[in-house]
């Protein structure tokens, strides 16, 4: 079997992402789409008034909004994106994310590389 890099997408068909994840009450729902070390890609879909909290993260972070009008929050200065607007969170700095009304993104992260342990057992 081949191992998919990329899940919970059809393959070699034309799709919409907006369409991917779908708007709860009171909610965020996400849907993860490949998950490692390297990158992960996340669909979101927030109900209005819905947030995640300020964090930081180990990559930078591509926000690709796909649907309505969201509230990023980098280092404590607030941007407002609307549909096909995008927005880089740059890695180990605070950031939030605030629904102003339902919206959806697409979440890109790319993580740095891991260096790899040169010391051997002896």
């Amino acid at each position: 079997m081949m191992e998919k890099y990329i899940k919970n997408l059809e393959v070699a068909k034309a799709i919409s992402f907006v369409d991917q994840v779908s708007y709860l009450d009171g909610q965020i729902v996400s849907k993860t789409l490949a998950q490692n070390s390297s990158v992960s890609l996340t669909l979101f879909a927030f109900d209005k008034g819905e947030e995640i909290s300020s964090h930081d993260s180990d990559g930078d972070a591509l926000v690709l909004v796909l649907d309505g009008r969201g509230q990023i929050t980098i280092d404590g200065t607030e941007s407002t994106l609307i549909t096909g607007q995008s927005i880089l969170m740059p890695a180990k700095h605070p950031h939030a994310v605030y629904a102003v009304e339902r919206f959806k993104m697409l979440l890109i992260v790319v993580f740095p590389k891991k260096e790899k342990n040169n010391e051997s057992n002896s």
